[in-house]
């Protein structure tokens, strides 16, 4: 952990969010095109949504006397993925401004003692999809988004659902210009490697290697499919420390899977908590827990002991 993160996290954990995107279109029945849920912050019912979806989890933070780290609505506000839903780099700017003042409204009004703003960025790709390989192009792609995050006083910036080092590099690279501190957060498949097949603690001594972030993670992947990545004789997995939030899927299937359905799978809650009760046990850096696809705040609080975890 560098000393930014030491700084950041502190000792403490933290309780962030589960599956906004999939919680917003199946349990809440938002459309959102191409998955993007950033044009909510445009809109005064899209904004009152919002707070009441991080709403929630500021009270589990408060109720397990955790931190809350609050992401912003933005893993799909990068310029790709805007244009298809009508935002231009202006307009792009603006809305990734504005989404960090709405997780600020919750975070002033969230009875917990810390709260972190983090500006949250995804791919340039899709999420399940392995993304370019040259880090200079990453770096000056994600540019913007690390800017106006920075500039609108963001703790931190978190690159989410990374398939590869090549990406992430640049990301940690913007965010470095940008002067942010930047979380990276890999995805894995069923074998517990990245989608371009690096291996889990491969990709994080890449970045340590060149640009090290200040912290990883690992995010959309059940907590059973990072298990093969943690697989490795005691002593020999230097890389786990390094590792200090996860948010796991709901379900148990792969990317492939999971991107074929047209219904929501919210898993076994009992295997999703006692899973990641063995990932924890493997990770003695981790901080930081929430959810990811198929997650919602019941997920969250039984990964953290205030809910009741029973078969979903």
């Amino acid at each position: 952990m560098t000393a930014a993160a030491a700084e950041l996290l502190g000792a403490q954990d933290w309780v962030t969010d589960g599956g906004l995107e999939t919680d917003l279109l199946f349990n809440k029945g938002v459309d959102l095109p191409h998955f993007a849920a950033f044009p909510l912050v445009d809109d005064a019912a899209g904004r009152a949504l919002l707070e009441s979806y991080y709403a929630e989890y500021a009270t589990i933070a408060s109720t397990v006397d955790a931190g809350l780290l609050l992401e912003t609505p933005t893993w799909r506000a990068n310029p790709d993925w805007g244009r298809r839903v009508g935002y231009d780099s202006a307009a792009l700017d603006a809305v990734n401004r504005r989404a960090l003042g709405v997780v600020r409204a919750i975070a002033e009004r969230a009875e917990v003692a810390q709260v972190l703003l983090s500006g949250n960025i995804g791919p340039r790709g899709d999420g399940y999809v392995t993304g370019g390989t040259d880090p200079d192009e990453a770096a000056a792609y994600h540019s913007g988004q690390v800017r106006a995050f920075a500039e609108a006083g963001a703790d931190l910036v978190h690159a989410m659902t990374m398939t590869g080092p090549a990406e992430a590099l640049g990301v940690v690279r913007a965010a470095r210009d940008a002067g942010i501190p930047v979380a990276i957060s890999f995805t894995v498949e069923t074998d517990g490697r990245l989608p371009d097949g690096t291996a889990l603690g491969d990709a994080i001594a890449i970045l340590d290697g060149d640009a090290p972030a200040d912290w990883y993670g690992v995010n959309c992947a059940h907590p059973t499919h990072l298990q093969p990545a943690l697989a490795q004789p005691p002593g020999h997995s230097p890389w786990t420390a390094r590792v200090a939030a996860f948010r796991p899927n709901a379900s148990t299937l792969s990317h492939a899977e999971l991107d074929e359905m047209t219904g929501l799978d919210t898993g076994d809650l009992r295997l999703l908590t006692s899973s990641t009760g063995l990932v924890r046990r493997e990770l003695p850096a981790l901080r930081v827990l929430g959810g990811c696809c198929g997650t919602d705040a019941s997920h969250v609080a039984a990964l953290w002991g205030a809910g009741e975890a029973s078969s979903g």
